[in-house]
C-alpha cells in the first residue's frame, strides 16, 4: 500500500510539472508552483527529486509512455526495419510538434552534465526493451545481420537517434526533426540489414 502511495505521489508531481512546463515554460515554472499544482508538499517533492532539473529525466518516461502506445500500432505485416522507422517517425513528430523545444534541449544538455541518473542510457526503459524485441525478431527472420550482436545493433540505432536529436537541438530546431530523420536514419542503419 505504501509503495502504491509513493508511486502516486511521484506521478502527481511529474504530471503537474510537465503540465506547467508546457503551459508556461521550464524557466517560468517554480518548485512551489509544481508542489501547489500537484497537491503535494515541498518535502514530498524533495523526497523524489533533487530539484527542478531532476524532473527533466522524467521526460524520457513520458516518451516511453508514447512508445507503449505506439507499439499497439505495429502491424505483423511490417518488416522489423519498417517498425523501427515507424516508431522513430512517430516519436520524432511528437518531439517536434508537441514537446516544447526547450525541454528536449534541456534534457539532452542535462545528460551531459549529470553525474547521477542518465535516463537516456537506461537500458531498462521501455524504449530499449522495445528496440531489443524488434531487433531480435529481425535477426531471427534473417532481416538483420547475425554477425553483429543484438546489443550492438540496438546501441548503434539508439546512438543514431540521439545524434540526430542532438544536432537538431544544436541547430535550435531550425529544420524538421522528423523529415531529417526519415531521410538520414535509413542510410545510417542500412549496414545492419542483410
Amino acid at each position: 500500500m505504501a509503495r502504491r502511495a509513493n508511486r502516486e505521489t511521484k506521478a502527481k508531481i511529474v504530471n503537474a510539472a510537465w503540465k506547467l512546463f508546457y503551459e508556461q515554460g521550464y524557466e517560468n515554472t517554480s518548485v512551489e508552483e509544481i508542489v501547489y499544482e500537484s497537491g503535494t508538499s515541498r518535502g514530498s517533492f524533495y523526497h523524489y527529486f533533487e530539484g527542478k532539473d531532476d524532473l527533466l529525466n522524467s521526460l524520457s518516461d513520458l516518451f516511453d509512455g508514447k512508445y507503449e502506445e505506439l507499439q499497439n500500432n505495429l502491424s505483423d505485416s511490417m518488416s522489423c526495419f519498417e517498425k523501427l522507422m515507424f516508431l522513430n517517425a512517430e516519436l520524432f513528430k511528437i518531439m517536434e510538434n508537441e514537446t516544447p523545444f526547450e525541454l528536449v534541449s534541456r534534457l539532452y544538455s542535462s545528460q551531459l552534465t549529470t553525474y547521477g541518473n542518465k535516463s537516456l542510457l537506461d537500458h531498462n526503459r521501455v524504449y530499449y526493451k522495445l528496440l531489443r524485441k524488434i531487433v531480435a525478431q529481425g535477426q531471427n527472420t534473417g532481416e538483420f545481420r547475425n554477425d553483429i550482436s543484438l546489443n550492438e545493433i540496438v546501441k548503434a540505432y539508439a546512438l543514431c537517434e540521439r545524434a540526430i536529436i542532438s544536432d537538431w537541438c544544436l541547430c535550435n530546431g531550425e529544420y524538421s526533426l522528423a523529415k531529417y530523420s526519415e531521410d538520414l536514419l535509413p542510410v545510417l542503419f542500412k549496414g545492419f540489414l542483410k
